[in-house]
């Protein structure tokens, strides 16, 4: 385990306990030995984390110290680093906006040590970037899919056929080309895959399909095709 995530795991520790704990008891637990966990002990107290207590009587958080609310161990950090960057490919604007407003916020409220992984931008999503769609607000369908509200689409199929077809969204598969609409058709009484590139005008209905989008997702799932159609 590296020290950052050691220094984490003893607060949790320490602020999960009930009685003071000694550094062989912490250093059993994170499997180093006691006198790494002296001087982890030592550079949290220098990071004016309240432990109070010392050798041979085992150490205590001081009542009222918490962790912030946002807790990650350094693989999870990672994790989150690179599906910022991820969602970079995407062509959904919207995302790529929040994606930019959780960097900053995870930054702000993360200590030290891990707000280094953040800041050393040594992990990268290679691949080209896909092109925001013309005729669709890919955060509109993410609405839709959230609210359960049936969306009108003015859509050309693989041949240039122009069509309209009313569906219900229950998900939106990204890829680097495209993004993938996965929806109930209204038309062809069938779960379809409409590519966002080929949608060329989008409007949310006052139509709602309410309680029935779990349902139908878990039908798209058992036939599980990622393979976009019309």
């Amino acid at each position: 385990m590296r020290k950052a995530s050691r220094l984490f795991e003893i607060i949790q520790i320490l602020r999960l306990a009930k009685k003071p704990v000694t550094a062989a008891e912490i250093g059993a637990a994170l499997e180093v030995t006691p006198r790494s966990i002296y001087r982890d002990i030592a550079a949290l107290q220098a990071m004016r984390v309240p432990i109070e207590g010392g050798r041979g009587i085992g150490y205590i958080l001081r009542p009222g110290f918490d962790l912030p609310p946002l807790m990650f161990s350094i693989e999870e950090m990672e994790a989150i680093v690179l599906s910022l960057a991820l969602l970079e490919r995407t062509a959904d604007q919207a995302l790529k906006q929040a994606a930019k407003g959780v960097n900053a916020k995870i930054a702000a409220a993360v200590p030290g040590p891990l707000r280094q992984v953040l800041d050393r931008n040594a992990l990268h999503a290679w691949g080209s970037v896909a092109p925001a769609p013309d005729g669709i607000d890919l955060g509109l369908v993410r609405h839709a899919i959230r609210d359960e509200r049936k969306l009108l689409l003015d859509y050309r199929d693989e041949l240039g056929n122009a069509t309209e077809r009313k569906i219900r969204p229950l998900a939106l598969i990204y890829y680097s080309a495209t993004a993938v609409i996965v929806a109930w058709c209204e038309l062809r009484r069938a779960i379809r895959n409409f590519r966002a590139d080929r949608v060329e005008e989008c409007a949310a209905l006052d139509e709602f399909f309410l309680g029935e989008g779990n349902s139908l997702r878990e039908l798209w799932t058992s036939n599980w095709s990622a393979r976009p159609s019309s």
